[in-house]
C-alpha cells in the first residue's frame, strides 16, 4: 500500500513552519520523499506532500496546520 499524506498551511510564517515539518519526515520509517509546495496564485499558502509505503506513523503536524492522508488508488 502506498499513502500520500499531506499538510498545509496558511499565513506569515507557513513557509518557516512546515519547512520545519518536511525536515523531519525522512527519520520516519516508511519515508519515500516529500516536497514542500507553494501557490504562485495563493500568495502564503504552503502544503507539504509526502509519500509513504505502508501506512503514515503519527507526525506532529504544526500548529495551525490542517492534514490529511489518502491511499493511491492508481498512478501512471
Amino acid at each position: 500500500m502506498k499513502l500520500v499524506h499531506y499538510a498545509e498551511a496558511r499565513g506569515d510564517d507557513a513557509h518557516a513552519r512546515l519547512r520545519a515539518f518536511l525536515e523531519t519526515l525522512p527519520a520516519h520509517p516508511g519515508f519515500v520523499n516529500a516536497e514542500l509546495l507553494g501557490s504562485p496564485d495563493q500568495p502564503g499558502l504552503y502544503l507539504v506532500a509526502s509519500r509513504w509505503a505502508g501506512a503514515v506513523p503519527t507526525l506532529n503536524i504544526p500548529a495551525g496546520a490542517r492534514a490529511w492522508s489518502f491511499e493511491v488508488l492508481a498512478e501512471v
